[in-house]
């Protein structure tokens, strides 16, 4: 497989999305502080060997479509409403924190030809709230826009690597979270910023328009429920790798 896009074309119109003009932000009740903004960034591709290839800390792979980038255990108990976020982001209540910029996962994202489906996305009212309504999706869209996330460490010199749903526990059954999907929504731009550069908001749980990245399972609007598996989760400063690839389950998708 190659690229599917030139660089330039990318960078010229990879970071918008398809009603993103149309959306505000959903935020859980917390956002950074005024002094945790994050610097904006150019990205420059290299290319390391083969079909592999690397923006800043992140590598992917135009053959396999698999995404790579390193995050350190941020909690190993207490509520979640993240499973990802930058470590300038809403730390107190994400599974991982990652040095990486979210504006660079996208780009990864749009060279591997991952459509954005914004089916997650609340659609604002004619006041600027929330309607309670989300985008329509075309079903090969969504089926498209589904990825797996799992983490990989080392574990007393053995390298392991699990679905990351199984480091997260879902309290109202005291299980792990069910196997499944994440959605790549491509986040949006809002008032001129990239939100999921601005917020640092990679991978969230309580669904939120900033995030690059939503989780479409059952009780995804719920910010109670969700906590970090203490049982399985490594000690907190733990170095993982956080790898994406295609969703292999041709299931249709769950509805918001």
């Amino acid at each position: 497989m190659r690229l599917a896009v030139p660089i330039f074309a990318v960078l010229a119109a990879g970071l918008w999305v398809a009603g993103a003009e149309d959306r505000s932000p959903v935020e859980p009740k917390s956002l950074p502080l005024p002094d945790q903004e994050m610097q904006p960034v150019k990205p420059s591709v290299e290319k390391l060997d083969g079909s592999r290839y690397r923006i800043g800390k992140i590598t992917f792979d135009s053959k396999t479509r698999e995404i790579r980038f390193p995050a350190a255990v941020n909690m190993s108990d207490g509520l979640l409403e993240f499973a990802i976020v930058h470590e300038n982001g809403k730390i107190h209540e994400s599974l991982l924190h990652t040095g990486i910029s979210a504006l660079n996962l996208n780009l990864a994202f749009k060279l591997l030809s991952y459509p954005a489906s914004a089916e997650l996305y609340m659609i604002p009212n004619e006041t600027g709230g929330l309607s309670g309504d989300f985008h329509e999706v075309p079903e090969e869209v969504r089926k498209a826009a589904r990825i797996s996330m799992s983490v990989e460490w080392q574990d007393g010199g053995r390298t392991r690597k699990v679905p990351i749903n199984e480091w997260i526990q879902y309290a109202v059954t005291g299980t792990a979270m069910p196997s499944g999907p994440w959605v790549y929504g491509g986040s949006a731009i809002y008032d001129g910023k990239f939100l999921a550069e601005t917020t640092g908001d990679i991978a969230a749980i309580f669904i939120t328009n900033a995030s690059l990245i939503n989780y479409p399972g059952e009780d995804n609007l719920n910010d109670t429920v969700w906590l970090a598996y203490p049982k399985r989760v490594p000690p907190e400063g733990t170095k993982v790798t956080v790898v994406i690839a295609p969703y292999q389950d041709a299931e249709t998708p769950p509805s918001p």
